[in-house]
């Protein structure tokens, strides 16, 4: 079983993404176990604070390191893997959700504010990850994002003979249009080769569909940098 565990200030901000459809399931069939976990529980004072105004001044507050820290280590173990989310790590894609999914045991450090102390990143963390070039306001919900990801390609979560190998992302593309009933739509008409029931035209078709959605909406994945 894959053990996921999310410190956060605002726990409640993803217990719902886990509470329905397949992670539910997944939860239940003990193919995964996610945890929610508040910050503040490892704050020491009287307050339970956990963020302080920056050094150096500045707008914002930033996160305190000792409540992440102990927060880290009460959880952690040798086959833990910590991972803080932020805009300033790399950017999160299906091939890291693939070497993530190989984890027994992800922890996950939400940032907030206007970030965490530093210290955070450069003497707890194994690495830093970002889902893309903009700004979140918390980073429970990118941490919902990420899970659910990486949960999905866990054998078993999508159900018996359902297989993420065909999705975007998979194979470097785009996935193929996809088409259901009616046939016909507002005079909108389904390809004929998908009623032909020849499977191998069929594949051949998908194929050239998805290179070609690729080629038009994200070329940089044809080129290797996406």
């Amino acid at each position: 079983m894959t053990r996921f565990d999310i410190l956060t200030l605002f726990p409640k901000l993803c217990e719902g993404a886990f509470s329905e459809s397949i992670l539910k399931k997944a939860q239940e069939n003990q193919l995964i176990q996610v945890r929610c976990l508040n910050i503040r529980e490892w704050a020491t004072d009287k307050h339970h604070v956990t963020d302080e105004p920056p050094y150096g001044g500045g707008p914002g507050m930033v996160l305190k390191p000792e409540p992440i820290f102990a927060a880290v280590e009460a959880i952690r173990t040798p086959e833990s893997h910590t991972i803080l989310l932020g805009p300033g790590g790399k950017r999160f894609n299906q091939a890291k959700a693939h070497e993530l999914g190989q984890k027994q045991h992800l922890i996950f450090v939400c940032g907030h504010y206007e970030g965490v102390d530093h210290r955070v990143t450069e003497h707890l963390v194994n690495e830093e990850i970002s889902l893309g070039d903009y700004v979140l306001t918390n980073g429970a919900i990118a941490a919902a994002i990420v899970v659910d990801a990486i949960a999905r390609l866990i054998p078993g979560v999508l159900g018996e003979g359902t297989s993420p190998d065909d999705e975007s992302f998979s194979r470097g593309l785009l996935e193929y249009p996809q088409y259901t009933r009616p046939h016909e739509f507002r005079g909108w008409k389904v390809p004929e080769i998908l009623l032909s029931g020849n499977h191998a035209a069929i594949r051949q078709w998908r194929e050239a569909m998805a290179r070609e959605k690729t080629k038009q909406q994200r070329p940089d994945l044809l080129r290797g940098d996406g």
